[in-house]
């Protein structure tokens, strides 16, 4: 699959997410995508397999009422795409020993796109 491709399954990722589109989502990653979000340096979020990422994509969809990704940055590296990424989410709910209902939170992290043919089969997050 050629760069441009590559940037347009990209942007659909993204335009799903924001959509909390989780249909849309899924019809992306491979059969067996792994997934993790790193935190901190801190692995808080692993999915391996399509079915394990659909529970955690539901639960996160749950966590906030409005959410978006925002591409910053892309570099392609072989089978690899390097982004970039604006994040920002307002909680739908109270987090135990965390930010209430309605909080506003921005970060910036990068997220590593791996492909295998035209789908992604490697998502990691890193904030």
């Amino acid at each position: 699959m050629d760069i441009t491709r590559r940037h347009a399954v990209i942007d659909a990722w993204l335009a799903a997410y924001n959509a909390f589109d989780l249909d849309a989502m899924l019809a992306l990653l491979t059969p067996d995508v792994h997934f993790q979000n790193l935190s901190g340096g801190a692995l808080n979020a692993e999915a391996s397999g399509i079915a394990a990422f659909r529970s955690l994509a539901e639960q996160g969809r749950q966590l906030f009422s409005q959410r978006e990704q925002r591409l910053t940055s892309l570099v392609f590296d072989g089978d690899t795409a390097h982004a970039g990424i604006a994040w920002r989410g307002t909680f739908a709910v109270d987090v135990p020993d965390g930010p209430r209902a309605g909080t506003t939170v921005a970060l910036e992290g990068f997220s590593e796109f791996g492909f295998a043919g035209e789908r992604i089969a490697r998502l990691v997050d890193r904030s």
